[in-house]
């Protein structure tokens, strides 16, 4: 599912996700829990000021995101 990210830049100038959204929602990233690399794609795990933790996922070369999983049993 592709989504509109909003970004600032990390403690080492990496973009990091702070805002995103999905479904007409506005959804505000309270804490940016895990990153990693792929070969293609740089990945997010964040957890949301509703508690839900999301996993997001940036292909560099096109720009877009995804949102590859979410846990809303908090």
């Amino acid at each position: 599912m592709s989504l509109r990210v909003e970004c600032h830049a990390g403690h080492r100038g990496e973009q990091e996700p702070r805002v995103f959204h999905f479904a007409a929602r506005r959804i505000e990233v309270m804490l940016v829990a895990d990153h990693w690399l792929d070969p293609q794609y740089r990945y997010f795990k964040v957890q949301a000021y509703d508690g839900t933790v999301y996993v997001l996922r940036h292909d560099e070369l096109s720009g877009r995101w995804e949102m590859k999983w979410f846990d809303a049993s908090r």
